[in-house]
């Protein structure tokens, strides 16, 4: 019989545990400018997010 081998519940809780562990060891605190710089790519994001939807709306309470 060929069975394939499927790792338990603990092996695989194990192994993520291990794989977020590794993640967390390599990521870093950004700098204050660079946090800015995030804050300000996100802000633009949503606010062009937003007005997309918005016109999208507007549009369709004007033509349906």
């Amino acid at each position: 019989m060929d069975e394939e081998y499927k790792p338990s519940l603990l092996s695989r809780l194990r192994r993520f545990m291990v794989e977020c562990w590794r993640v967390l060891r390599i990521t870093k605190k950004p700098s204050m400018e660079e946090f800015k710089t995030i804050v300000k790519a996100s802000g633009l994001g949503m606010i062009v997010l937003g007005l997309i939807g918005f016109a999208i709306n507007m549009l369709k309470q004007l033509f349906f």
